[in-house]
């Protein structure tokens, strides 16, 4: 006889009895074999929030007013740029409503919630949504504003969108049946990719609808020839252009940026050395396949740069980035601070998270809900202030909400509508989301009368800071 053979013990089962254990972290498998659903868990939360509750907005007593509101939001930024700030914010309702997502959290607390938790963008308004380049310089089209991110209630995000439409449609010269209308298509086109989301593969689902694909599952032809002006547009929106514009030579032999102020401004040697130090920080927040890329780039200059509507008067500055062949790459560095609806959440029955650094909030959630993000981001430390760090001018491109046809205002909203659904749909699971918003319109109805009701109450708001500013109240630089 020849040497025995090693026996294998046969693992038997009796009938039904799975081979494997549950695993933490995994889906609970059900008889059938496939992972329990939630879409009846989901439907059975519109007995506890009927869907057409959402139509009502309710004014909290000890609301502040515009000013009070612009004003405790201004603590902590640089003062010199408050004026520009108001000036920004003072221009328009659709701009006033940009800066004011903390105001909006605030009246957002005594709305229904379903209690569903999701990565929230916090600032959904429709124009911080945008084309930008991935690592191969391809254009997707996403949210791109991730300053107030938090986990929180996903009806807040859909609303604010749903509110700021209604904004920009006035704005845009449409009349009010049309910004109604919008509304109601930024709710449908949400809750149909919701549920389109939810009969997808988990894979399928979770890789769509981040690219010109989208045009056409939300129907939005009549903005084809906007959005390939715009893509045109970003696709020259590069570093290489905002450095050939915005720097020159210096007497070293370097490059480094030009003053143009307000907007653009050189910064002292201790903090452009400041600045230049927390990159050492901001390399170990990375992946360690990115660090061979910028080890190739030497640091030429850093200036203070002034961005954004919501952002203005926060630090941020622009890092100016040489390789071998003079090439630029432009990062840029900006401060961030506690999201505005942070303090809301709590109210609103929703956990208050713990955040150790607030740059890493932004970008963990900035990735936690988009499909492809810059290959760039990360976050650091400069003299105790938490900043984000990303790559500035890549390839990015938006369309203006305000200024589209009217005609055009209800597809913008349809796309954006659906871009939300998918944004959500990467930390909560869309059958959820999908049994509660179900298939009829019920939702989309009570999102609109929201919203027209919330578009009024943001009008009477700017109108408040607009009078303040006239009679001399808070000090606004307008235009710029």
């Amino acid at each position: 006889m020849g040497e025995a053979e090693a026996v294998v013990p046969v693992q038997r089962t009796v009938p039904g009895e799975a081979r494997v254990p549950e695993v933490s972290g995994f889906a609970r498998r059900v008889p059938g074999g496939v992972p329990d659903s939630p879409k009846q868990a989901g439907k059975a939360l519109r007995g506890q929030v009927p869907r057409s509750s959402h139509d009502s907005i309710v004014v909290a007593s000890g609301r502040p007013d515009a000013l009070r509101a612009v004003e405790e939001s201004s603590h902590g930024r640089v003062p010199e740029l408050a004026p520009i700030r108001v000036g920004r914010m003072a221009a328009t309702p659709f701009a006033f409503l940009r800066g004011a997502a903390g105001l909006m959290a605030h009246d957002l607390v005594g709305t229904p919630v379903t209690g569903i938790t999701a990565q929230i963008c916090g600032d959904a308004h429709a124009a911080n949504f945008g084309l930008y380049g991935d690592a191969r310089g391809r254009l997707v089209i996403d949210l791109n504003d991730f300053d107030e991110t938090v986990t929180g209630p996903w009806e807040w995000d859909l609303k604010r969108l749903a509110a700021s439409i209604v904004l920009a449609g006035r704005e845009a010269g449409a009349d009010e049946d049309t910004c109604r209308k919008a509304a109601f298509d930024v709710a449908g086109a949400y809750r149909r990719t919701m549920r389109l989301l939810a009969k997808l593969p988990v894979l399928d689902a979770w890789n769509a609808i981040a690219d010109e694909e989208l045009v056409s599952h939300t129907d939005a032809r009549d903005l084809l020839g906007t959005l390939e002006r715009v893509s045109e547009k970003a696709r020259s929106n590069t570093s290489a252009r905002f450095a050939a514009k915005s720097t020159e030579a210096g007497p070293d032999g370097g490059r480094r940026f030009v003053d143009a102020p307000p907007v653009l401004r050189r910064v002292p040697d201790a903090e452009a050395a400041a600045v230049a130090g927390a990159l050492g920080g901001y390399l170990e927040t990375l992946s360690e396949d990115r660090l061979p890329l910028l080890a190739r780039y030497a640091i030429h200059d850093v200036a203070f740069r002034v961005v954004g509507t919501g952002s203005v008067g926060t630090r941020s500055y622009v890092v100016l980035l040489i390789d071998h062949r003079g090439e630029p790459l432009v990062l840029q560095v900006k401060e961030a601070r506690a999201s505005a609806l942070l303090p809301h959440l709590s109210a609103a029955g929703f956990d208050v998270p713990e955040v150790e650094h607030e740059g890493q909030r932004v970008v963990q959630g900035q990735k936690r809900m988009q499909v492809v993000s810059d290959l760039l981001l990360g976050w650091t430390t400069v003299e105790g202030r938490p900043f984000q760090v990303r790559q500035f001018r890549n390839r990015k491109g938006s369309v203006d909400p305000a200024a589209l046809a009217a005609d055009q205002v209800d597809d913008y909203a349809r796309m954006t509508g659906a871009l939300l659904a998918r944004a959500h749909a990467h930390s909560v699971d869309p059958r959820l989301v999908a049994g509660y918003c179900g298939k009829n319109e019920e939702l989309d109805e009570a999102v609109a009368g929201f919203s027209v009701l919330y578009a009024d109450r943001t009008e009477a708001d700017h109108a408040e800071l607009v009078a303040a500013v006239r009679n001399g109240r808070i000090a606004a630089e307008l235009g710029v």
